[in-house]
């Protein structure tokens, strides 16, 4: 998508009780949060105004409110749950979200585990 403005926030750490495992839903872990929105940012940039684009504040909010809610088992769902918030805004054409699970239960060495998807207000469900 050519021709958008972006709006990105990054590193949103929020408590969640997410995973297949009952330990998982016992215990929780913290869930890391990159979001890129994007959309047309000339209206907000020429009128200085909070009520032209998307408050970042809020929206951190409201995925803090996704993160730290209803479990599920995978965080494909948890990103896809985050994308639906972000493109409530109808000014957000489309939206990268990742969920990184860096305390993932895997037996081995790692630094992280993530999922990226990439959403379209056209590809919206």
């Amino acid at each position: 998508m050519t021709g958008t403005d972006q709006i990105r926030l990054t590193g949103l750490t929020v408590f969640g009780r997410h995973g297949v495992f009952e330990h998982e839903l016992a215990d929780g872990q913290d869930f890391t949060i990159d979001l890129t929105l994007h959309l047309p940012l000339a209206d907000a940039a020429a009128s200085d105004d909070v009520r032209d684009t998307v408050h970042y504040g809020v929206l951190a909010e409201q995925v803090a409110a996704v993160v730290a809610g209803e479990p599920v088992d995978l965080i494909e769902t948890l990103a896809q749950r985050i994308a639906d918030v972000a493109l409530a805004d109808e000014r957000v054409q489309m939206v990268d979200v990742t969920v990184h699970k860096p305390h993932a239960p895997i037996p081995l060495t790692f630094a992280d585990v993530s999922v990226s998807i990439r959403r379209t207000r056209k590809g919206r469900r």
